[in-house]
């Protein structure tokens, strides 16, 4: 896959992610879109190549570095349930099948796709300020799709990662999928963040 730029600019991609925090800040969950260091730190796991899955692409800042990994050989599903944010993902890389619809039909979405299970997921949900049952909906989910060898990513801002929701997370995803995250701290994002991943045992 050639990554393709967002066709708007950095204001604009700003604007995009504002309007969309002011409408709904519980599923947004951000200020500002994740830093290119951010995106990095999500992707290092990612294999040329693989089946990835996206959950919250929002403005793409971290599904343009997905679409670098993966190269021409990859493919990628990116799921978000903001319709303004899946059409801009759909408009900057059309190679990518982006849906509009909920992460707690992840299986069900990647069945339609034909794929048997995934190679990586990453996601940008704000887990922290999800509803509970729909946070363990989604794990549920992640669990069943994720194959062995797999890896799951997220980031937690440091000023929330000690909430017992965050907590929370951490420990049910932990079950899930029999491993503990390795954290890598990200400085250069507003605010600064913990990169987390999961690798799902072989």
């Amino acid at each position: 896959m050639k990554p393709r730029p967002v066709p708007d600019s950095a204001w604009t991609e700003h604007l995009v992610f504002l309007g969309a925090l002011v409408r709904n800040p519980r599923s947004v969950g951000a200020i500002m879109p994740s830093s290119v260091s951010l995106a990095r730190g999500m992707v290092r796991e990612i294999e040329p190549a693989s089946r990835v899955v996206e959950l919250g692409p929002g403005t793409g800042a971290i599904t343009r570095a997905v679409v670098r990994r993966v190269g021409a050989a990859g493919r990628v599903l990116a799921v978000d349930t903001n319709p303004t944010f899946v059409e801009r993902i759909q408009r900057a890389w059309p190679e990518i099948t982006c849906v509009c619809a909920s992460a707690e039909a992840l299986p069900r979405l990647v069945g339609d796709l034909g794929w048997a299970d995934v190679d990586h997921i990453v996601s940008g949900l704000p887990f922290a300020t999800l509803p509970p049952a729909i946070t363990l909906r989604i794990l549920d989910g992640v669990r069943e799709v994720l194959r062995a060898g797999g890896t799951f990513t997220t980031f937690q801002y440091v000023h929330a990662f000690r909430m017992p929701s965050a907590s929370a997370f951490r420990r049910e995803l932990s079950s899930r999928l029999g491993s503990e995250p390795q954290s890598q701290f990200v400085v250069r994002n507003v605010p600064p963040a913990r990169v987390l991943t999961w690798h799902r045992p072989s």
